[in-house]
């Protein structure tokens, strides 16, 4: 809510229905000059008017500017609508056209509007916004259109106060998870999970002998005290690290619907982090390319807050990632082993720097990289060719894709883990790849 008030006063201007009088008041004039009025009335019809607009507009611009008050939250998720609720009184009856200087671009549903403002009273209404972008934003105040009380002027008036906001990633999914366990948090984004029952890398609890379990898992001397089989149950060991490096470079311009490669990234990113971190798990971040950011690993549900305020501002940048150049940096800060998830676009181009900083990630730690892929790259694979240009697209497309899945099938071959993913499977991706190396205990 913002109180301290504002007001920035423009010259009044004329209103249509001024022009309409100016105009009646000119063909009166015509009808002088054929003599069908005398020039004392037209004369006589001119001083009223005169005198009639003087009054109106004096006023107006006697006219006390409302009070404004905009309630709206300090914190946004991109992409979602929420809604901003605009209070407006007066000491005077007034008529007031209403539009709020929220931040250009973002999509908006309610304004302008009228309001017919009674004296000494309040009249409030909201209206929709949402998002494009990330980062820090500005409500510069609102904007008002005072109409004189004969409606022959009008008067923008800027009121209210200024207000910053900070748009976040779409934090809605991990308010749900926050509801449902780990396991169902992850099913909730489309992870398809593998269990193994009873087995895992810490002693969880004692239990009876189940058909299927491990002789290995028998405790001996549990079943001698007990008299029947006791069988030890185990779970995925936590204190794990975590570290998501995500690439803010030309790559993730690309755009797949209204947001951008790397808005997606970022929320597969969070989803991931949030899990490992209801999982017990340590997750750090470090941003490289353009955008910079460097996040070190901690435990604990609220280390997403942490995240957040780290990534929201990030945005990419038309330069070309030096993948070495991060690897290294990585290397210097995270000396404990981790499960290090890289996230990009990879091209056949990016190959020999791709693969020299994996290598150095290697030494130390567990690499995974998800390479990000155009979704219209499927659609134009999709469509029926027709003619030579729709010919020509689809080889090229085919192509691309052959020597994209070369430069996934070079990593792999040295022993990297690639996920070659659409926005909309990134975040299950993650998600899968990240349970299954805790429960093959891969760390």
């Amino acid at each position: 809510m913002t109180n301290a008030q504002t007001s920035v006063r423009s010259f009044p201007r004329p209103a249509p229905s001024l022009l309409a009088l100016l105009v009646v008041w000119s063909a009166l004039g015509l009808a002088v000059a054929f003599e069908y009025a005398t020039r004392t009335q037209w004369a006589l019809a001119g001083s009223a008017l005169g005198v009639l607009l003087l009054i109106d507009l004096v006023l107006l611009w006697r006219a006390p500017t409302p009070i404004v008050e905009r309630r709206v939250a300090d914190t946004w998720p991109i992409g979602l609508e929420r809604p901003v609720t605009l209070t407006l009184q007066s000491d005077n009856a007034q008529r007031v056209d209403v539009f709020d200087l929220h931040p250009g671009g973002w999509r908006m549903q309610g304004l302008p509007r009228g309001l017919r403002l009674r004296r000494g009273e309040a009249a409030s209404f909201d209206y929709q916004l949402c998002a494009n972008a990330r980062g820090d934003f500005r409500f510069d105040g609102v904007q008002l259109r005072l109409h004189s009380p004969l409606r022959l002027w009008w008067h923008s008036r800027v009121a209210g106060a200024a207000q910053q906001v900070r748009v976040f990633p779409n934090f809605a999914p991990l308010a749900k998870f926050a509801m449902f366990s780990a396991e169902q948090a992850s099913r909730l984004v489309g992870a398809h999970l593998r269990r193994r029952r009873g087995e895992g890398t810490d002693f969880h609890q004692m239990r009876e002998y189940r058909i299927g379990d491990s002789l290995r898992q028998i405790d001996w001397k549990a079943t001698a005290r007990a008299r029947r089989l006791i069988s030890r149950e185990y779970q995925d060991e936590k204190n794990q690290q975590l570290v998501l490096m995500l690439d803010t470079g030309r790559r993730l311009l690309a755009r797949d619907g209204e947001l951008a490669h790397f808005d997606h990234v970022l929320d597969a990113a969070l989803v991931v982090a949030y899990l490992a971190l209801r999982q017990g798990d340590a997750v750090g971040l470090l941003a490289s390319g353009g955008a910079t950011a460097w996040v070190p690993p901690h435990r604990g549900v609220g280390a997403i807050d942490e995240l957040l305020r780290a990534s929201y501002a990030l945005q990419p940048q038309p330069v070309a990632t030096d993948f070495l150049a991060a690897a290294t940096e990585l290397s210097l800060r995270q000396r404990r082993r981790s499960l290090v998830m890289l996230v990009t676009n990879l091209r056949d181009e990016d190959m020999d720097d791709v693969l020299a900083a994996v290598q150095l990630l290697r030494k130390r730690h567990l690499v995974c990289v998800a390479s990000l892929r155009e979704g219209s790259l499927d659609a134009a694979l999709k469509d029926e060719v027709q003619d030579l240009s729709g010919a020509i697209r689809a080889g090229a497309t085919a192509q691309y894709l052959e020597q994209r899945n070369a430069a996934h099938e070079a990593l792999r071959k040295h022993g990297v883990m690639v996920l070659d993913v659409t926005c909309d499977q990134l975040a299950a991706s993650l998600v899968e790849r990240y349970l299954a190396v805790k429960r093959d205990g891969l760390l």
